[in-house]
């Protein structure tokens, strides 16, 4: 797994050029099923891939913290949101509430999440492969191409079975 993982940011970029296309022509004309076809490989790809074996995203990137995230970490906690702010947060430069750092300063050694009951919004729906209306989000599938392998893999099966 380790190996694949590494090897990901490469595999990306070599396919940066055809995703890029695959998604222009799926944001153009969608299939009718995309959701489902769309659900169907995401629950196919994560019957094989066991996030703990990985955490390359809480490792490589941070999530975004809406204002509910805030407050349920917090109360979590037992902190005052602002506090929890200044003490784990930072605003980016797309004025975003981010981690101050990374990896994510709640990943374990053993790749447990100790939030996990309360995590953000945004990693509960990482990779966000299951999306509704996926061909909307597509500048985002691409970058989670080079981070994460069941992101990477649905993408390549998407492109086999529509292409």
């Amino acid at each position: 797994m380790q190996e694949f993982i590494d090897q990901l940011p490469q595999l990306a970029k070599d396919k940066y050029n055809e995703n890029k296309k695959f998604f222009a022509k799926l944001k153009k004309k969608p299939p009718k099923k995309l959701d489902h076809i769309m659900q169907e490989l995401h629950n196919d790809e994560f019957t094989t891939t066991d996030c703990l074996q990985c955490a390359n995203c809480c490792k490589t990137t941070g999530p975004l913290f809406t204002g509910k995230d805030v407050e349920r970490i917090a109360k979590f906690f037992r902190m005052k949101p602002r506090q929890f702010e200044d003490q784990y947060l930072q605003t980016d430069e797309d004025g975003d509430l981010v981690l101050q750092q990374t990896p994510c300063t709640f990943l374990g050694a053993d790749n447990y999440c100790s939030i996990y009951e309360v995590r953000p919004k945004a990693c509960r729906e990482y990779p966000h492969t299951d999306r509704k209306k996926i061909q909307k989000i597509s500048n985002l599938t691409i970058k989670n191409v080079a981070i994460c392998p069941a992101a990477y893999n649905i993408v390549e099966k998407m492109k086999a079975q529509m292409l």
